[in-house]
């Protein structure tokens, strides 16, 4: 069970200065020293315990110069936020302040931030910005305390209860969809829409599909459809499920068919989670798989295309090598850019100059960005994601294209700016992915949010 912690504050905190409880209003001290003050509390349900797993609503926050500084908060995460409590290391440290939570409370707690980074956090020296006067505030509501104990059972009953209901999901898809065909032995559905035509698959042929999966009950799990991108895999070697394995068995180039695949052929009693530890498909659920195969090949056929697609891809990687200096000139003429290239080929043209302090090697910024090709598609941003949030990097330490590097170095905190960038200074003769071709100049349009030390 991965369970996250609470010890990662990636950004440079500023010092607040306090001498006594007067100046938090509201808060009380308790025997240790932490501050706290509970917006609700109930003392009669449970109580955090060390070992228990709580699941709960974090935010970490400073006040630097009489203004909330939110360097973490839960709410913007895919799951819900849980730590294992620990034992106290030292009286008021951050373990003794969750202790104080009864399921439910909302609180407030203040701790020095020298004990939270150097005993707490283990870090070998404090973030610049941070001494033995700086203070940390945790907003906190404890949605729910459990031991493991308690989460083991009750994640047995749950999948005690799923695989109790998996027959009636099966027979629920089968009555909606009027499935009339009979489950092969295994228990797999193998409902045909086009035969196709052709030889059937073999082991060894490389087999280019469309597929979708989705739960029985309709929820859409993943689609090559979604960006367009179909799957080649070597059919004989593991891909996803039995089941699917099975289904592609019997199916031709140009075959399309919808496959009902039981758990005990899926993801069993385990089921299938995602990077954050959140259920993509439950223990005991039967899953759906839309195929549709788009081409088959032998592996002499598949290598042999393989290289005539590297030929043809070198040939264009040629063409626009050799074009990128003109598409250049003629993008700045177009958009009468005035301004002159630096010396490695970047332009930067300031759209409003920032009045913080100036960023450089070594330096930790958060950017904001959009970054489109020279047709106007854009390819990322920083603005559309939900919650929309600023791409940290160092400067100087290839955690970011070289003519980012560059271009934020041009800049001052608060600042935004248009970077048009050469390919030798983006993704080069590789590009990146299928959204930008090999030798791609790129325009970004970016803001520089803050910069720290660290």
């Amino acid at each position: 069970m991965k369970i996250r912690t609470i010890i990662t504050l990636g950004a440079a905190l500023a010092t607040l200065m306090i001498t006594s409880c007067s100046k938090y209003p509201g808060f009380k001290k308790s025997d240790s020293g932490i501050l706290y003050k509970f917006y609700v509390e109930n003392k009669d349900s449970l109580k955090a315990s060390e070992g228990s797993i709580l699941t709960m609503n974090i935010r970490y926050r400073m006040k630097i110069e009489d203004k909330d500084s939110i360097f973490f908060n839960s709410a913007d995460m895919a799951r819900p936020f849980e730590i294992n409590l620990a034992k106290s290391e030292f009286k008021g440290d951050i373990y003794e302040a969750f202790g104080m939570l009864h399921n439910g409370d909302s609180a407030t707690f203040i701790l020095n931030a020298n004990d939270f980074f150097t005993k707490t956090a283990k870090y070998p020296q404090l973030p610049t910005g941070v001494d033995s006067t700086s203070m940390m505030y945790f907003d906190v509501k404890l949605v729910k305390s459990e031991t493991m104990e308690a989460r083991q059972k009750a994640e047995t009953a749950k999948a005690e209860k799923l695989k109790g209901e998996e027959s009636a999901k099966i027979q629920a898809f089968i009555t909606k969809n009027n499935v009339t065909e009979k489950p092969t032995a295994s228990g797999v559905y193998i409902i045909t829409k086009n035969p196709g035509s052709g030889r059937g698959i073999q082991k060894a042929d490389f087999v280019k599909i469309n597929l979708t999966v989705t739960s029985s009950e309709g929820k859409k799990i993943f689609s090559t459809l979604d960006k367009n991108h179909p799957i080649t895999f070597e059919y004989g070697k593991p891909f996803d499920t039995k089941g699917f394995d099975e289904a592609v068995a019997s199916m031709k180039k140009g075959s399309i068919a919808t496959i009902l695949v039981p758990s005990s052929m899926g993801f069993g009693e385990k089921g299938k989670k995602d990077m954050n530890g959140m259920d993509m498909v439950a223990p005991y659920s039967p899953v759906v798989y839309d195929i549709e195969v788009l081409d088959l090949k032998t592996k002499a056929e598949n290598e042999k295309a393989t290289k005539e697609e590297e030929v043809k891809a070198k040939k264009e990687a040629d063409e626009a090598m050799a074009k990128e200096p003109a598409l250049i000139l003629q993008y700045v003429k177009d958009n009468k850019i005035t301004a002159k290239p630096s010396a490695t080929g970047l332009y930067y043209v300031e759209k409003v100059k920032g009045k913080g302090p100036k960023a450089q090697a070594g330096k930790k910024v958060k950017v904001h960005y959009t970054g489109k090709l020279f047709n106007g598609k854009v390819f990322d941003s920083s603005l559309t994601r939900t919650p929309s949030t600023p791409y940290e990097f160092t400067i100087g330490k290839a955690e970011a294209i070289p003519g980012w590097d560059e271009g934020i170095s041009m800049m001052s905190a608060g600042g935004k700016a248009t970077l048009i960038i050469p390919s030798k200074l983006g993704y080069g003769d590789r590009g990146a992915g299928s959204d930008i071709p090999p030798f791609s100049p790129l325009v970004f349009d970016v803001e520089l949010i803050s910069i720290s030390d660290k």
